[in-house]
C-alpha cells in the first residue's frame, strides 16, 4: 500500500537559531523583582521542580488597573533529594495559571523510593539480571543517581556497575555540579561530601561505541538512560537487547504519557515493538511512583494554600483530562470561584 505523503513542514528553528539564543539569555536569581517596562514587572519563585524551575508572578499595572498574574509552571514535590522545596509567591491572586499533572494521584513517600529502589537493585543483581531506568536527563537521571549514591554509602545494594548512557544526561549532571548553590542544605548527603554525583560504582558514558558494549554486558549491572518515555534515545537499544530476558527488569521513576512506548511498557505489554522490530517482554516490570518531579493532590492543594490568596479566578492546564478535572475541584474547595479547563484556541482576557 502506498502512503502519499504532504509537503515537509520547515523546521521552526535551526542550531544556528538555538545558539543564537544563547546570547540574549540572562541568569535572574529567585525573589528579585524584574521590570520588563514602567508598569510590567516579575518576579521568579523557586518551583521546587528541577534545577532552577520557577514559577512566574507578573504584575500588571496599567489598562483597567492593577493585576497581578501568577503562573505556576511545572510545581514540584516537598522533600525530593537535591532540589529545595516548592517556595510559591503570597498574596491576591487576579489569575491563577496552574499546572495538574498528578492533580487525581498521591505519590508514594520519597524516603519510601529510595528503599524500594534498594530492594528491586537487590532482587535483579540476586539473579544475574540487569535493571534499565529510562529516565528524563534533567531532574530524574540526577536523582536517581543521587539514591543509589546513598544507598551504597549504606551499604544497602551490592557492588554492581551503574552506567548513566545519555549524552545530555550527563551534560546536565555537569550543570548540577556547577550549582551547589541550589541544592536543598537539609539533605544529608549533600551536606556530607562534595561530590553527590561520583563513587566508584558509577561511570558516565559519551561515546557511542561504549554505550553499544552495554547490549553485551555480561552480570548484573544497573543502566539509566534516555528518554524518560522511552520514545527515542540510547534507551531503545537497551531494551531491544535485554527486555526479552525474564532476569531483568525495566524500572519506570517517571510520568508515562499515553500512547508512549513507556505507558505501553508500564501496562504490561506483552510485545514491544522496538526499532521497527517486535520483541516479546519477558522482563519484569516495576514503577516507582515516588520519584516523581510533579507534586501530586495533596502537594498541589498545599501549594495553592500557600498562596494565600484570595485567587479570584483560575485556569487549569498541564494534564490529562481526570487530572485537570481533579485539579479544578481542588481549586473549587480552596474557594475559587472561577475555575476554566481551556480548550484549545480559547482566549480570555485579563
Amino acid at each position: 500500500m502506498l502512503i502519499a505523503a504532504g509537503p515537509l513542514s520547515e523546521p521552526l528553528y535551526t542550531m544556528r537559531d538555538a545558539l543564537g539564543v544563547q546570547d540574549l539569555m540572562v541568569g535572574v536569581p529567585y525573589r528579585r523583582i524584574q521590570f520588563v517596562r514602567k508598569n510590567l514587572s516579575f518576579e521568579y519563585t523557586d518551583a521546587g521542580h528541577i534545577l532552577g524551575s520557577a514559577s512566574v508572578d507578573v504584575r500588571i499595572n496599567e489598562g483597567q488597573g492593577p493585576h497581578r498574574l501568577v503562573f505556576s509552571g511545572d510545581i514540584g514535590r516537598t522533600d525530593l533529594p537535591i532540589i529545595r522545596d516548592p517556595d510559591p509567591p503570597s498574596g491576591v491572586v487576579d489569575t491563577l495559571i496552574i499546572e495538574s499533572t498528578y492533580a487525581d494521584t498521591d505519590h508514594q513517600p520519597v524516603d519510601d523510593a529510595e528503599r524500594r529502589l534498594g530492594e528491586v537493585v537487590r532482587t535483579v543483581a540476586a539473579r544475574g539480571g540487569k535493571v534499565l531506568i529510562p529516565a528524563f536527563a534533567l531532574g530524574r537521571i540526577q536523582e536517581v543517581v543521587y539514591s543509589l549514591h546513598a544507598l551504597f554509602r549504606r551499604g544497602e545494594i551490592p557492588q554492581i556497575p551503574i552506567y548513566v548512557d545519555s549524552p545530555l544526561g550527563v551534560n546536565a549532571t555537569e550543570v548540577f555540579r556547577m550549582h551547589p548553590e541550589v541544592f536543598d542544605r537539609r539533605e544529608q548527603l549533600v551536606t556530607q561530601i562534595d561530590k553527590i554525583f561520583d563513587f566508584p560504582l558509577v561511570r558516565y558514558i559519551h561515546d557511542v561505541s561504549d554505550s553499544k558494549a552495554l547490549n553485551t554486558l555480561a552480570g548484573p549491572a544497573i543502566i539509566i538512560a534516555a528518554s524518560g518515555m522511552a520514545e527515542s534515545g540510547r534507551i531503545l537499544h537497551h531494551l531491544a537487547n535485554h527486555i526479552g530476558d525474564h532476569r531483568n527488569l525495566v524500572l519506570f521513576v517517571g510520568f508515562q504519557a499515553e500512547h508512549t512506548l513507556g505507558r505501553r511498557i508500564q501496562g504490561g505489554a506483552e510485545i514491544v515493538r522496538l526499532l521497527g522490530q517486535d520483541f516479546p517482554r519477558r522482563a519484569e516490570v516495576e514503577t516507582i511512583g515516588g520519584y516523581s518531579a510533579h507534586a501530586d493532590r495533596t502537594e498541589l492543594r498545599t501549594w495553592v494554600r500557600r498562596l494565600g490568596g484570595p485567587i479570584r479566578r483560575a485556569f487549569v492546564v498541564h494534564g490529562e483530562a481526570p487530572a485537570l478535572a481533579a485539579m479544578a475541584a481542588i481549586l473549587k474547595e480552596e474557594g475559587v470561584r472561577e475555575v476554566f479547563q481551556p480548550t484549545h484556541g480559547q482566549a480570555f482576557e485579563l
